[in-house]
């Protein structure tokens, strides 16, 4: 049955005796697990139905409840015949009979809707009036309470009214829109009005008279655990002193959990406050403990504080602790000192979730005041299947007290318990255009992030963490260091926490309250199957798991009240729970205790440096550089000889060894951890991908050319392990067209350099899988060339044709012929309307420079010769020098020397020194010529970089990371051109193994 026939079904409505007097009006607002069925144990039931809209997800939702249709399609009538009206229904019944008529409501907008919906709130205003009032000031405490809950009613409502409102234009009276806004609101302050709006959408009086109620309870609840410890609240966290009665209870900006409980303020006349926390909140006590216990094994001062709790049975109190302003830089580095020595003990004992709302900088003090997820256990056994992922999930990243940064539409966000900055959140929010008027209508902007209180400050500045990197690695080194030479009796002390109950993560928050915002969208406020249709999008992917199944029946019954899904385990067992305490049959892989365990006996030197590099590499992605970062010149330019090529190959060896002993392995893969601009905008700490440009193909492209070179078999089996799963990656890609078009046929940044990349693996590893997987590579490229792709050379069509041309004449393939042909053809074309910046990485100089050299026929090479000499203008000494969009790239592209300026500090492949002097090798084909003579004078500058600065990779901070294009893969790759030219094509260019001489035949 059809939303619109199941709507159809119900009476139109009303005046208030005909419609919330009538007891079906609130039957379509049953959800599908209250109309009749109950859940089979343990798993899907029998005699369940397919969505009739054929909605998968949904399917499986039915199906798991074990629903028929006659079930799900009941008449109103029917359901209200068989199941009692609910007690949120009466609730509403009672709020519409109570709505007292205004003669004028309030201009603002939101205020008048608030009016509208102001018998909800006084109906929790009465229950908490209600409450026991000992030291409590009730009327203040009651009108606060409301304030909150009718905002939040507010933003439940306002899609719903809006709709109405437009519904509702020719019955308004008025001179112009505001008047017009205005006799709506007015309207629906009368019984008759609010009541014919809820009965067109019961669901939506569902979730406002559960607010209500929920609210209600919850508040109550609070006084009445407050007047049963207020003697020993004043005694601990008041430090004896009398402060009061309650004069406030402020929610706090947290999720609610089992029942519209949350995280709350309280308020006293005096002025303090205390922290209410309806939890348990022994996490907190053991972590308390822990650092006490690491306290006398620190340099004196560098133990973070801790808050100060009064726990209970299932919920507690905790000291208010404000955020202080620092004094002077030196208070600033002892900060992130004391910061570093958290973290550290965060991943000794598998925390996560310290985002920048559980912290608060007191001064030169860390405060973590919450933390539910102590001993958290891993979700998946065996892992992710990637090495890099998983040792990403096992690293102090995962504590998400290090910089956690999201990309989205709206922005980019650092969401971690050293970021919370201020300015744009990645998500949008819901805003309105013309408000207050009859015209009023839904538009979306930008969220702002207002910043928290964890970000230190002097004066009025925050401080940034990056500016206190030494400071932060210098604290965790000391306290990593602490806790490994005392971890048999931090083992002993963690084994005294098997009982704790922790709380598990088993989605993103944010998933969920995007799902309770966006699902008080009217359409489906009407009937609560379309809602629950709706919240079904949690069942793809989790439904045939059975750990993850057996969570989605309470994560939807907990949607359905309006909160926040929680799960907590207990830390030695592992077994799950729901919020309201239900054992789940199916246990996690590992309790979370066994974990931490097994993460401490694990500390080490090797374990701590690999820590250190994901806090530098993390902190690297706050910094606001550009996807090319500036690479200074050595100061100087160092006077240095000309390089001998074995010292450029022992070079070459050197990078390749930091490569090897940086990788991840498991199960004989092997893969990498790097630094990866994403969306050209931002740098994420990333497992590697596949591609050529910035993955594990790439990193194998150059280990198997030095095995080539040296003889030396361990860079050969190093390849082997980082592309030993590409082919069945490759032939999974077949099945997924949309990948295929998202990953797109680029030369470094697609498939064009992934099928490159194979090729030229299966000749110098002899593997004819490897071979094999390039071909269907090939074809899924030609897939993936459209005349609608981008035309670059990096992720588009003129990298696609260097890379097929480059296998055609190494393999042999017909099929890359085909693809060259096509995508010259599509470039071709694109230069009669496209345009594009004058650079080679993703300009006009890569791509005329493809057509010239690779263009299957005349009319292409023609086309690119066209190109070069219109759009790449002269030297220019003062421009950034490198390959990718520097003065190097078009020079390449021109045919002309290019003037290399000082040597530079960052020898990466793509804006850095090696992608200068890989242009410098294209012209230096005499070797006596004055070009060569330069190119080895050069040589010998990149060496002496080597030798005082390392091979600084082309990102953020100089981090080392391992990829071609800005990484280890890419200087190694270079030191390897310098000293083997002939033997070693350039895979920036896209050269082929054997010479080109004239382009292929057809």
């Amino acid at each position: 049955m059809s939303p619109a026939t199941r709507t159809e079904a119900r009476p139109e409505a009303g005046a208030l005796s005909t419609v919330l007097g009538d007891p079906v009006w609130w039957a379509p607002g049953l959800a599908p697990h209250e109309r009749g069925a109950a859940p089979a144990a343990g798993g899907a039931a029998g005699g369940g139905t397919e969505d009739p809209a054929g909605d998968p997800a949904f399917a499986m939702r039915l199906t798991d409840l074990g629903l028929t249709d006659a079930q799900l399609s009941a008449s109103p009538a029917a359901l209200a015949a068989r199941v009692p009206q609910p007690a949120w229904a009466a609730l509403t019944e009672r709020a519409v009979a109570a709505a007292v008529p205004a003669r004028t409501v309030p201009a603002d907008w939101r205020a008048a809707f608030a009016r509208v919906l102001e018998p909800f709130v006084a109906e929790a205003r009465v229950r908490v009036l209600a409450a026991a009032g000992q030291h409590v000031d009730l009327p203040r405490v009651a009108e606060g309470i409301g304030n909150a809950l009718g905002t939040r009613l507010v933003d439940t409502a306002a899609r719903t009214l809006v709709t109405e409102l437009h519904r509702w234009r020719d019955r308004l009276d008025g001179a112009d829109g505001h008047a017009r806004f205005a006799d709506f609101a007015r309207r629906l302050t009368d019984p008759a009005g609010l009541g014919e709006v809820l009965a067109r959408y019961p669901v939506l009086a569902r979730l406002l008279a559960q607010d209500t109620a929920t609210t209600a309870a919850a508040t109550v609840e609070l006084l009445d655990r407050l007047r049963a410890d207020r003697d020993a609240l004043v005694g601990t966290l008041l430090d004896g002193t009398d402060p009061g009665p309650v004069i406030g209870v402020v929610p706090a900006r947290g999720d609610r959990h089992a029942g519209g409980r949350s995280v709350t303020f309280v308020d006293f006349a005096d002025g303090r406050r205390v922290v209410y926390k309806p939890r348990d909140l022994g996490p907190q006590v053991a972590f308390a403990g822990l650092l006490a216990f690491l306290d006398p094994h620190l340099p004196p001062g560098l133990c973070p504080a801790t808050a100060r709790v009064l726990a209970r049975p299932d919920y507690g109190w905790v000291e208010h602790v404000a955020a202080e302003p620092l004094a002077d830089r030196a208070a600033a580095d002892r900060f992130y000192r004391r910061q570093g020595a958290l973290l550290a003990l965060l991943h000794a004992v598998r925390a996560t979730d310290v985002h920048y709302e559980n912290l608060i900088a007191h001064g030169d003090q860390p405060v973590l005041v919450d933390l539910e997820t102590l001993f958290h256990p891993g979700l998946a056994p065996g892992g992710s299947g990637d090495p890099a992922a998983d040792a990403l999930a096992a690293s102090v990243h995962r504590t998400a007290l290090l910089p956690l940064v999201f990309v989205g539409e709206g922005g980019v966000a650092d969401l971690s318990g050293l970021g919370g900055d201020h300015g744009h959140s990645p998500s949008t929010v819901v805003d309105w255009l013309d408000a207050g008027t009859d015209r009023m209508r839904l538009t979306r902007r930008p969220a702002e992030m207002s910043g928290a209180a964890n970000r230190p400050r002097i004066g009025t500045s925050e401080t940034d963490p990056g500016d206190h990197e030494p400071a932060l690695l210098a604290g965790f080194r000391q306290a990593y260091d602490a806790i490994a030479a005392h971890r048999t009796e931090l083992a002993d002390l963690v084994a005294g926490c098997a009982d704790l109950r922790v709380r598990v993560v088993t989605r993103p928050t944010w998933m969920y309250a995007t799902l309770l915002d966006e699902t008080t969208h009217p359409e489906v406020l009407r009937d609560a199957v379309d809602r629950d249709r709706a919240l079904s999008v949690l069942y793809p992917g989790r439904a045939g798991d059975p750990l993850l199944a057996q969570l989605l029946r309470h994560e939807l019954a907990d949607l359905w009240a309006g909160d926040v899904p929680m799960f907590t385990a207990a830390a030695g067992d592992g077994r799950l729970r729901t919020a309201t305490g239900e054992p789940l049959p199916v246990p996690l892989p590992v309790a979370g205790l066994a974990a931490a365990r097994d993460t401490i006996a694990a500390l080490g030197e090797v374990d701590r440096r690999d820590q250190e590099w994901v806090v530098s590499a993390t902190l690297a992605t706050r910094r606001p550089a550009p996807v090319h970062p500036a690479a200074a010149p050595v100061p100087g330019d160092p006077a240095g000889t000309t390089a001998h090529p074995d010292e450029l190959l022992a070079a070459a060896c050197a990078v390749a060894d930091r490569i090897v002993a940086r990788g991840v392995v498991s199960d004989g893969r092997v893969n990498w951890l790097g630094l990866e601009a994403v969306e050209g905008r931002q740098w994420l700490l990333l497992p590697l991908g596949a591609s050529l440009g910035n993955g594990y193909v790439g990193v194998a492209v150059f280990l198997a050319h030095l095995a080539e070179v040296t003889g030396i078999a361990r860079y050969a089996d190093q390849a082997r392990a980082a592309v030993g799963g590409a082919p069945a990656f490759v032939s999974a890609l077949a099945t997924r067209p949309d990948l295929v078009a998202a990953i797109g046929c680029g030369g470094l940044h697609g498939l064009g350099g992934i099928a490159y990349g194979l090729a030229r693996l299966g000749t110098l590893l002899d593997d004819r899988a490897l071979t094999d997987a390039a071909a269907r590579a090939v074809s899924l490229a030609g897939t993936a060339a459209t005349p609608a792709s981008d035309p670059g050379w990096s992720t588009g069509l003129a990298g696609c044709l260097a890379a097929t041309t480059a296998i055609h004449t190494d393999l042999g393939l017909p099929s890359a012929a085909d693809v060259a042909r096509t995508c010259a053809t599509h470039l071709t074309t694109w230069t009669e309307t496209g345009s594009a910046p004058p650079g080679f990485a993703d300009g006009l100089a890569g791509i005329g420079w493809a057509l010239t050299r690779f263009g299957p026929d005349p009319i292409h090479r023609t086309t690119g010769h066209r190109i070069v000499a219109t759009t790449t203008p002269d030297p220019d000494p003062t421009a950034e020098p490198g390959w990718c969009s520097g003065d190097a790239g078009l020079a390449l592209a021109a045919g002309r020397p290019t003037a290399p300026g000082p040597v530079r500090l960052d020898l990466s492949l793509c804006h850095g020194e090696l992608g200068v002097t890989e242009v410098m090798l294209a012209s230096a084909t005499d070797r006596d010529a004055p070009a060569a003579r330069e190119l080895r004078r050069r040589a010998g500058l990149v060496l002496e970089v080597l030798r005082r600065h390392g091979p600084r990779c082309g990102v953020p901070g100089g981090v080392s990371s391992p990829g071609l294009l800005t990484g280890l893969a890419g200087i190694g790759h270079g030191l390897l051109r310098l000293a083997s030219p002939a033997r070693v094509p350039s895979v920036l260019l896209l050269e082929p193994h054997r010479p080109l001489s004239v382009p292929h035949p057809r």
